[in-house]
């Protein structure tokens, strides 16, 4: 399973705005923290305020932050809200032109790694993400260099 850019960065920001809960954060300030494009991270935060997890607050002196608690922001649930497609091959969609589809054992197998996945994403919460060492490391304060990704 390959999670996309898109995911990643809903869950970078969460971890951030969760770790600076105290004040507004700005997507530039996101941008420059993680060294990731201010243009895509504006998609990923107008998805994150449509999906709930994240409320925005514009003009002057505004900016984001968590919707509700980070007890209250299940991972699993952020996954399945970003990824558009959880198909991992071909005959999860739609339309499938495998001559194996009739008889396959294979999708059966992928299917359960999948829900052992997600079920192992829905166990977690934002707030097991944010531990003190977290937290410290992405306080405003200390944005000087890129954090690797």
């Amino acid at each position: 399973m390959h999670l996309t850019q898109h995911t990643d960065y809903a869950l970078r920001m969460l971890i951030y705005l969760g770790a600076n809960a105290d004040r507004l954060v700005t997507i530039a300030e996101v941008s420059e923290r993680f060294d990731v494009s201010r243009s895509h991270l504006m998609k990923v935060a107008n998805q994150l305020v449509r999906d709930g997890f994240v409320e925005g607050l514009r003009g002057k002196g505004g900016g984001l932050r968590l919707a509700r608690a980070p007890a209250q922001i299940n991972i699993g649930k952020v996954v399945r809200c970003m990824e558009r497609g959880m198909e991992l091959v071909e005959c999860f969609g739609g339309e499938s032109h495998c001559l194996l589809t009739p008889n396959c054992k294979l999708k059966g197998v992928l299917g359960k790694a999948l829900e052992a996945f997600l079920t192992t994403l829905d166990g977690y919460s934002l707030a097991d993400l944010l531990d003190a060492p977290q937290r410290n490391l992405l306080q405003f304060a200390s944005r000087e260099a890129p954090i690797p990704i």
